[in-house]
């Protein structure tokens, strides 16, 4: 089963700072949880040149930093200053804690990217950032980046997720990556592709509940992040960002839900 999400009703503006919140248990006909297994969030942010966010703590959250357009600039107390890139990614495994600050130059250009929350197996691992150079792209091939500690990736998580990415050229198809046992997310970060007969444009997502393959034909160039996840993997819930305590209960959600599409009935009745 394919489920389509249309961009995400859920932003934050800081100012300079605008998080889109994308909850993909939330594309669930009936959610029970904001995430599916052990991916709880994916965050498009926006930041202008000049923005700083101040210090802040993060606990038991793995954060995958994947940055396509502009520059984000990391400090933190262990590892000091870095700049993720698109010829970058970073890793923040934060365990026990850590506490970092993001900003952006003012002579930097415009930043958009995505910051990827996962779950981690369990509570209270030790604090860990991973840095460094990404390969380089090809045009219409994956390119694994993230995947379980241990397994070869170049960068890891201490869950069971998988992350590729993949730029495409338009009427370009590629078979998005495949692993038994393996639920599929993915994300539009820009263009439009099919998939499985439905169309999905920037900033929308697609959560696919099997292990059967599926294609994308690229309508436009597009740039698409997929994610292979194991939706019945052992995880911890106690994440300071990813489990925030203030993401709504899924009960409010499925109500959210029914209500919005009445109201889009209606308007097609109208």
């Amino acid at each position: 089963m394919l489920l389509k999400g249309e961009r995400t009703f859920v932003v934050r503006d800081a100012g300079g700072f605008v998080a889109h919140v994308n909850m993909p248990g939330w594309l669930k006909p009936k959610p029970l949880d904001h995430g599916h297994g052990p991916l709880a969030m994916v965050v498009e942010s926006l930041l202008v040149p000049g923005r700083l966010i101040a210090m802040h703590e993060h606990r038991d959250d793995e954060i995958v930093s994947w940055v396509p357009e502009g520059v984000m600039r990391h400090d933190d107390k262990a590892t000091g200053r870095l700049v993720v890139d698109r010829d970058h990614l970073m890793v923040m495994n934060a365990g026990t804690g850590f506490w970092h600050s993001e900003e952006t130059l003012a002579s930097d250009p415009p930043l958009r990217m995505l910051q990827i929350l996962i779950r981690p197996r369990a509570a209270g691992l030790a604090p860990k950032i991973q840095y460094g150079p990404i390969p380089a792209a090809a045009a219409n091939v994956w390119r694994h980046l993230v995947g379980r500690e241990g397994e070869g990736a170049p960068f890891y998580v201490r869950s069971a997720v998988d992350i590729f990415d993949i730029r495409l050229d338009a009427g370009a198809r590629a078979e998005f990556p495949h692993r038994q046992g393996r639920d599929l997310y993915f994300y539009a970060f820009s263009g439009v592709v099919l998939v499985d007969g439905q169309s999905f444009a920037e900033s929308e997502q697609g959560l696919h509940l099997s292990d059967a393959r599926l294609q994308a034909e690229a309508k436009s160039s597009s740039l698409l992040v997929a994610f292979l996840l194991d939706p019945n993997a052992p995880f911890a819930r106690q994440g300071t960002v990813g489990d925030h305590r203030k993401i709504p209960p899924a009960i409010i959600i499925r109500a959210f839900l029914k209500w919005r599409k009445f109201r889009q009935m209606l308007r097609r009745a109208s």
